[in-house]
């Protein structure tokens, strides 16, 4: 059985885009397209309604690309149970009040028992000073917390 990865907005966002000048941005975008093409086969993917919505905002021609990449692939269940989790993340849990999609992007993975949550986003979820607080929310609910990482701790060689 394959292992399951929420695929989190900012990956899609970095897939899809343009190339960007700031250097750091550029090498993400590129270390994600050499993810998606290497590796993603290798595992079942997975996003969210959020994923969904936060992907169809903005301009018109790149929202379609992001609706195209993640448009087949199968979406998580949203449960209360996943809605109060990402409330306890947020008060007094590590994630910010205006950060708040944050925490049900780490809930959703967590309460449908996924494996990674892939993304970019290293202010508010692959935070390593975040991690353990997270970790602790997340078991204390007794779920399983996932892998929250980027793509290129994803990688395998």
């Amino acid at each position: 059985m394959k292992q399951r990865v929420y695929i989190e907005t900012t990956v899609v966002g970095y897939l899809t885009g343009r190339p960007s000048r700031d250097v750091v941005i550029a090498a993400h975008q590129e270390l994600t397209r050499h993810w998606w093409e290497t590796r993603s086969s290798t595992f079942d993917l997975l996003v969210s309604e959020l994923v969904r919505e936060e992907a169809g905002k903005g301009d018109e021609e790149a929202s379609t690309k992001r609706m195209t990449i993640i448009g087949e692939i199968p979406i998580l269940q949203t449960s209360d149970a996943a809605v109060s989790l990402a409330k306890q993340l947020v008060s007094p849990g590590p994630i910010p009040p205006e950060s708040a999609a944050d925490a049900l992007h780490i809930a959703l993975a967590a309460f449908n028992g996924v494996d990674y949550l892939l993304t970019w986003n290293c202010k508010h979820l692959a935070n390593a000073a975040l991690r353990g607080r997270i970790e602790a929310i997340v078991e204390e609910a007794g779920y399983a917390c996932p892998i929250i990482c980027t793509p290129e701790e994803l990688m395998e060689d």
